[in-house]
């Protein structure tokens, strides 16, 4: 591995590291809407996407995009898994939704999807499906802010835990090429990470709440920042099209925030 990529597992531990107690943080203060609309934010995926451009070809980060769409309406999937059987246990909850989630990414591989337009259409389909069964039918009420002591030991883990975790799948994205690069870099270790630090200060029913918000706005936000840099890479380069999808992502990010006030129970 070239040094190039130990430049983008160090950024993506900072960047996961700091997303993650970002996220968790505005959660447990000002309640799991906006909390939900930062962790889905791109923050990761951009990181991923940039190097791939960098490391490899900006055609070969453009490829990884193929799937991408599709593969993040399946991470609704593990998360509607997980919401089903949180409440059951963390480990129980997590491990199920995990073996959901290697088992959609086994058949996702083995299709090898070769058009955009596929992996869109799936994304159609998929993801505004997941938001119905977890608004629609299941009891899954947005939660306020919750009162948590901070220590600096607290913050420590959060950042460490949500650094490495997300660092192992840009690792697992490395090894696998620009397919499974695609796949592996919206694997859901930013869900996974936010999801078990708000069980642990909030309860089943916060981490639940945090879930469902999640849900919604990286399925949304995630999947059309990879549609925009997808053309934005091949027109403007990585570095201008990165920058464009990012401010794109801040209007979709709030747009969806206004739609999770008005229409998220």
């Amino acid at each position: 591995m070239d040094a190039t990529f130990w430049y983008k597992l160090a950024l993506s531990f900072i960047v996961g590291s700091a997303w993650v107690t970002l996220s968790t943080v505005v959660a447990e203060r000002y309640g799991s809407r906006l909390g939900g609309v930062i962790a889905g934010f791109p923050s990761t995926v951009a990181v991923a996407l940039l190097f791939i451009g960098v490391t490899q070809t900006p055609l070969a980060a453009i490829q990884a995009t193929t799937v991408m769409p599709l593969a993040m309406a399946l991470n609704g999937v593990f998360m509607i898994v997980y919401l089903l059987l949180a409440r059951r246990g963390l480990a129980v909850a997590l491990t199920s939704a995990l073996v959901i989630w290697f088992l959609q990414a086994s058949v996702l591989l083995a299709l090898d999807i070769q058009h955009f337009w596929i992996s869109v259409a799936g994304w159609v389909l998929i993801a505004p499906a997941c938001y119905f069964v977890v608004e629609k039918l299941m009891t899954i009420p947005s939660r306020p802010g919750v009162r948590v002591a901070y220590s600096h030991a607290q913050i420590a883990f959060r950042a460490l835990f949500g650094g490495a975790l997300i660092s192992f799948a840009v690792l697992l994205g490395k090894l696998g090429g620009p397919v499974y690069g695609g796949v592996f870099a919206i694997f859901p270790m930013m869900f996974i990470s936010t999801l078990v630090i708000t069980y642990h200060a909030g309860g089943a029913d916060f981490s639940r709440a945090m879930g469902k918000a999640i849900l919604v706005g990286a399925t949304v936000n995630v999947s059309l920042y990879t549609m925009v840099v997808r053309y934005t890479y091949a027109w403007t380069g990585l570095v201008y099209g990165t920058a464009i999808a990012l401010v794109l992502a801040c209007g979709v990010g709030y747009l969806t925030y206004r739609f999770m006030r008005a229409k998220l129970s």
